[in-house]
């Protein structure tokens, strides 16, 4: 099983060929640049899609503390975004609370143990909206 800079590795190397699909569900590689470091980090991340945006969870397994990528993306949320061979920028945001019902329910049908993280911490779990940024 891929897991972490191998599974990055992996698919930037074969266009998502090894590493989109992951575990019975999808991936793709977030690119945030870090919020002290300046520098890029890649993460591999469970997707779904919600028209022409990709949606994303920053549950990090229900911790209690938000994962680093979330709060990179919070500093800068221009971030790029490697979808198969498609590799774009986008910009990112929390989804509001308005709509984060709708969006939940995509995310938990494509990776259902995010209801289960979201019972272990007293964090809201979001839902981060990656929006391609046309030119």
């Amino acid at each position: 099983m891929l897991y972490g800079k191998e599974h990055v590795a992996r698919y930037q190397a074969t266009d998502g060929a090894e590493g989109h699909e992951w575990q019975g569900t999808t991936t793709l590689i977030l690119t945030t640049t870090g919020r002290r470091s300046g520098e890029r980090h890649d993460t591999p991340l469970i997707y779904q899609r919600h028209g022409d945006d990709f949606l994303v969870v920053a549950s990090k397994g229900g911790a209690d503390n938000p994962p680093l990528w979330y709060l990179n993306l919070q500093a800068d949320p221009e971030v790029g975004v490697q979808v198969l061979g498609d590799r774009f920028t986008a910009r990112a945001r929390t989804a509001a609370p308005e709509e984060k019902p709708e969006l939940w329910q995509i995310m938990t049908a494509a990776w259902p143990a995010y209801d289960e993280y979201q019972t272990k911490t007293g964090r809201e779990i979001p839902v981060v909206v990656l929006e391609r940024v046309t030119a």
